[in-house]
């Protein structure tokens, strides 16, 4: 059989830096595990909008619907800002995640006890955090029409469109229950039933698809502003939260922090399971391009890393290989080493983003 087929695209500012890292993971799984994947590498964002005018060819988005995965660095930086809204670099990712179709984004909120005393919160509050947000990804106020900026008597108005379809909430749940089956069996679902339309059809929905076929599984229903207020309060209440576009962006990010480092945080974006059974998946790190660090060896790869870790487990069904890799993260960082983002300025001397990627394939090595 032929290898699983990987479509790298590192992107811009640091995104290239540490897919360099996880090109190293990926060659150690080749000579190690008996585990080789057929890679190829193109251009996204800024980088693709410099050499094509656009911020993603249509051969690439082509190449992207043919492969098994697509790992993202990352898009965007300031070189970048006054273009037209039609070619910015995020256009390109988002235009993967439209015509992929991936509904389903992934955002795991993990807090290593190595790390527990970076974060914002207290440490007992965050130590052991596990949870994951499923966001739906393709609809919602970024992509409901009608849209845009009009002029409207003496004055203009800017006009955003919260739009969901019943079997577009309906896929989103499906995906966060079957993803709960596999953890600790509990979903909230997050939206605002109390003041808006769409939130009353999401909530009718969810506990059809629930009572339906997840009664297994424990559901519970909360306003996603309180939501945003109990992920500070009280982290560990959560297992899977399922919510929608536009607070699934705020509520991970805000999840994101409780971790102490947003260099520390994977993703997966999944639609639809293509003609051999794996879906169509795209893997990124949470953080951005970082360009006020670029080119310096400063990034943070574990991000990077740990959502090739994802696509080990949720794309290539090697759920056993994911957890060895997530394991050598954690035993790099419980032996002390640190890249920049995850020190205080009386710390020492942190590693380079390759001397961490080193690090990590010494840890894999030391697993066997």
């Amino acid at each position: 059989m032929a290898n699983p087929s990987i479509l790298i695209l590192p992107g811009d500012g640091i995104g290239a830096e540490v897919m360099v890292e996880v090109r190293k993971i990926i060659d150690w799984y080749g000579a190690n595990r008996d585990l080789s994947f057929d890679v190829s590498e193109d251009l996204v964002g800024g980088s693709a909008y410099d050499k094509h005018g656009v911020p993603l060819h249509d051969d690439t988005m082509a190449h992207a619907q043919e492969v098994d995965a697509v790992l993202l660095g990352a898009v965007g930086g300031p070189a970048y800002d006054d273009l037209d809204f039609s070619v910015k670099p995020e256009r390109g990712l988002l235009r993967l995640r439209k015509e992929m179709d991936l509904f389903a984004n992934l955002r795991p909120a993990q807090c290593f006890d190595a790390l527990a005393d970076f974060s914002s919160l207290k440490k007992d509050i965050v130590s052991g955090l596990d949870i994951m947000i499923v966001r739906e990804l393709t609809s919602g106020v970024y992509f409901g029409e009608p849209r845009g900026i009009f002029e409207e008597g003496n004055e203009r108005v800017g006009i955003n469109t919260q739009r969901y379809t019943e079997s577009e909430i309906d896929r989103a749940a499906r995906a966060a229950f079957e993803l709960a089956r596999k953890r600790n069996n509990k979903v909230c679902s997050m939206e605002k039933a109390n003041v808006m339309e769409s939130g009353i059809l999401w909530r009718e929905v969810v506990t059809k698809v629930h009572q339906a076929d997840y009664a297994d599984v424990q559901l519970s229903h909360m306003y996603a502003d309180n939501g945003a207020m109990q992920l500070v309060r009280a982290p560990k209440q959560f297992d899977v939260i399922l919510t929608d576009n536009l607070f699934g962006d705020i509520l991970s990010d805000c999840a994101a922090m409780l971790t102490g480092s947003l260099g520390m945080l994977p993703s997966a974006s999944l639609g639809a399971p293509m003609a051999n059974g794996r879906p169509k998946a795209l893997y990124e790190p949470v953080h951005g391009s970082a360009p006020d660090i670029a080119g310096q060896g400063k990034a943070n790869p574990i991000a990077c890393i740990l959502s090739f870790a994802m696509a080990l487990r949720y794309s290539f069904d090697q759920g056993d290989e994911a957890t060895r890799l997530e394991n050598a993260v954690e035993k790099v960082l419980a032996d002390g080493a640190r890249t920049g983002d995850l020190m205080g300025p009386e710390d020492g001397t942190p590693l380079s983003t390759s001397q961490m990627g080193d690090a990590i394939v010494e840890a894999l090595s030391a697993s066997l």
